[in-house]
């Protein structure tokens, strides 16, 4: 069973592992071969990012994966706690990278709406 302080480092580790794949540009050659990324500008001039999803079957399926971040969050979860049991030392070391980044990120995003305002 995990403790509260591990339940929370692999809560974040997964919240940064999910985002990084669903979100960030720096694994966008990972969705690529699944998504179409379509911009379009609004009456305002900003620009709206859609994503399509590519083909049919297996490569739709994976394509819906990348785009859900619910889904991937499920499957990023099992990967870590399925890492940590079989190979706890490098399992440990990547919670602790990607917790430290989750939490780094959150801690921005709040320091930015605070100075935005």
């Amino acid at each position: 069973m995990l403790t509260f302080l591990q339940f929370f480092i692999f809560s974040l580790a997964v919240f940064r592992l999910t985002r990084l794949i669903v979100y960030d540009k720096i694994t966008q050659f990972i969705r690529n071969p699944f998504h179409y990324e379509i911009e379009e500008v609004d009456e305002d001039g900003n620009i709206e990012t859609y994503i399509e999803i590519k083909g049919k079957g297996l490569r739709a399926w994976i394509g819906e994966l990348l785009s859900c971040y619910w889904c991937m969050g499920i499957w990023c979860s099992v990967f870590l706690l399925g890492l940590w049991y079989m190979w706890p030392t490098a399992g440990n070391f990547l919670l602790i990278i990607l917790a430290i980044a989750g939490l780094a990120g959150i801690i921005e995003a709040i320091v930015t709406r605070l100075i935005d305002k």
